[in-house]
């Protein structure tokens, strides 16, 4: 299952205003000092991907990387775009200067 609410279908709707209109894919980030995150970015349909159409913008989504973290779900807020799943995630390493631990 995939969500996206009103709020941040309008960010992206905005944001390809006078561009052209690209797939987006959501996926899991592996990287940083954060550990891994779900994550947005531009790309292209795969042949093992699921397509979910929101108001003619495609979300693309990897069926296995789906099948292990739905509900995904997408938001956004005043710092950016929140993409939130059933995926639990060990945090990343506590040496990035932040006393409780949490980089991010």
């Amino acid at each position: 299952m995939f969500t996206i609410t009103e709020t941040a279908q309008k960010q992206i709707k905005e944001f390809f205003k006078d561009k052209e209109l690209k797939p987006i894919r959501v996926f899991l980030n592996q990287g940083g000092c954060c550990g891994p995150q779900m994550a947005l970015g531009l790309d292209d349909k795969k042949e093992n991907d699921s397509v979910f159409k929101v108001d003619g913008v495609q979300y693309l989504i990897d069926k296995r990387l789906l099948i292990q973290v739905q509900p995904i779900s997408v938001d956004y807020e005043t710092n950016g775009f929140i993409v939130s799943s059933n995926l639990k995630f060990n945090s990343g390493c506590s040496s990035c200067g932040s006393t409780g631990g949490s980089c991010c």
